[in-house]
């Protein structure tokens, strides 16, 4: 199908992920574009990923960490995480945190700072 409702597109729990959920809204030939929602105390711990990730904040707040950096990020802001580099996640607000994120669809391998998953 190529047009539904975000609600009616199942939701699952990150593995990684602390009160942390996803849904796969489209899978293209060479994209596939996914919605990421932490709920407040939420997040997602230090990893890396064989592919790279453009995100667009939809709601909320969250501290996010990039190789050595870490931003606060809100609704409108843009984020682009490179492939292979270490990044976290933590909604430091009050309300869930949301933001869509598109990667190729390329093999990628996720590996958590102690461990691969």
């Amino acid at each position: 199908m190529d047009v539904r409702h975000s609600r009616d597109i199942p939701t699952q729990p990150v593995k990684a992920g602390d009160l942390t959920s996803l849904q796969v809204l489209v899978q293209g030939p060479n994209f596939t574009l996914r919605r990421f929602i932490m709920e407040p105390g939420g997040g997602m711990p230090t990893h890396t990923n064989t592919v790279e990730h453009e995100q667009y904040v939809l709601h909320g707040r969250a501290s996010i960490g990039i190789g050595e950096a870490t931003y606060e990020v809100t609704a409108g802001d843009v984020v682009f995480v490179p492939e292979g580099v270490q990044h976290w996640y933590q909604n430091i607000g009050e309300e869930n945190f949301e933001f869509l994120c598109i990667i190729p669809n390329k093999p990628d391998v996720i590996t958590l700072v102690d461990k691969a998953c």
